[in-house]
């Protein structure tokens, strides 16, 4: 009967785990910088964390991130100057667009 209840409260455990897992949606921040070749590097800072992006044609894309307010910052190519965005916020299986940025010189 012992062995019959502690592997009842393991299943559970593990069912209530699974359960966890599953409710963690993630989304994603998309947008594209103008003009295309006027950045060299696009980041993603959350606190101490901090993410970088591959950059094509001047779009790039962050995805798999959790609920919050991030910051973004674009390192810019001379002459154009660096951008900072912040207070992006991303919700549960949500992509935020920042549409088109585009880069002063």
């Amino acid at each position: 009967m012992k062995k019959l209840c502690a592997i009842l409260a393991l299943l559970i455990v593990f069912a209530l785990g699974a359960i966890a897992y599953t409710n963690t949606r993630l989304g994603g921040i998309i947008g594209k910088i103008s003009p295309a070749d006027a950045a060299a590097s696009v980041s993603l800072v959350a606190g101490t964390d901090t993410l970088k992006a591959q950059l094509s044609q001047g779009v790039f894309a962050f995805s798999n991130l959790k609920e919050g307010v991030y910051t973004v910052w674009i390192k810019a190519n001379a002459p154009y100057k660096d951008a900072i965005i912040e207070k992006v916020a991303v919700k549960d299986s949500a992509t935020t667009d920042l549409g088109e940025i585009k880069l002063q010189q």
